[in-house]
């Protein structure tokens, strides 16, 4: 999902339009796409504003309109990779089919929802890590016009309401259960990633979230 724009002021350090002026917000959306390139390569620790700068073709001073220092560049850039995670995530609940009150179909989605976010993990490992680089703010902040949640925490308490609403999961169970959920998820995500898991084959990767995720599954029958 791409980051919001923000003012520019006269625009003096935006690429040039056909009118001479340059279109609004242009430097900050470059700056912020080549933060994602940036983590995308190397997480959290490779998003330096001068190297951004040096991607876009402008010069510090103008980046500095848009973001008073790096940390400010790395929390856009945050919201950026969690934002593309909700993504995924939703692509993926969107390809099963059934009814919403199918009770089986309902499961299958909250799967999917959970296999999708490990395999973001095993795929986009500096996007993941950078995801979650800013946790005083927790990155992805829903669109006052948007309608719904599509941020991971978002989707993945939609998928538990489905379950209830479709008579899989006992409503008195609902309340605060998809912290202990994520957090099986995320914490598979880590060992199997950067942690003391990260050397295991594909094979033994893949059957271990089959585990988890059948481990979930059982939990909420």
């Amino acid at each position: 999902m791409a980051a919001r724009t923000g003012a520019s002021g006269s625009g003096a350090d935006e690429p040039p339009t056909s009118t001479g002026r340059r279109p609004r917000g242009a430097v900050r959306a470059g700056l912020v796409a080549a933060g994602v390139e940036l983590a995308r390569a190397g997480g959290p620790d490779a998003v330096v504003l001068r190297e951004a700068t040096r991607s876009v073709g402008v010069v510090p001073n103008a980046a500095y309109r848009h973001f008073h220092d790096r940390d400010s560049l790395l929390a856009a850039v945050c919201a950026a990779a969690m934002a593309e995670l909700g993504d995924r995530m939703a692509a993926a609940v969107a390809r099963v089919p059934g009814e919403p009150a199918d009770p089986t179909a309902a499961r299958l989605r909250l799967g999917a929802i959970g296999t999708a976010y490990l395999a973001f993990a095993r795929e986009e490992p500096g996007l993941f890590a950078t995801a979650f680089a800013v946790p005083q703010q927790h990155a992805y902040v829903v669109p006052a016009d948007a309608a719904e949640d599509r941020s991971p925490l978002g989707q993945l308490r939609a998928a538990l309401d489905a379950l209830v609403a479709a008579g899989a999961l006992d409503p008195r169970r609902r309340p605060g259960i998809e912290f202990p959920i994520w957090s099986a998820v995320h914490g598979l995500a880590v060992l199997t990633g950067p942690g003391p898991l990260r050397d295991v084959g594909a094979t033994e990767q893949a059957r271990l979230r089959e585990l988890t995720l059948a481990f979930i599954g059982d939990g909420l029958a």
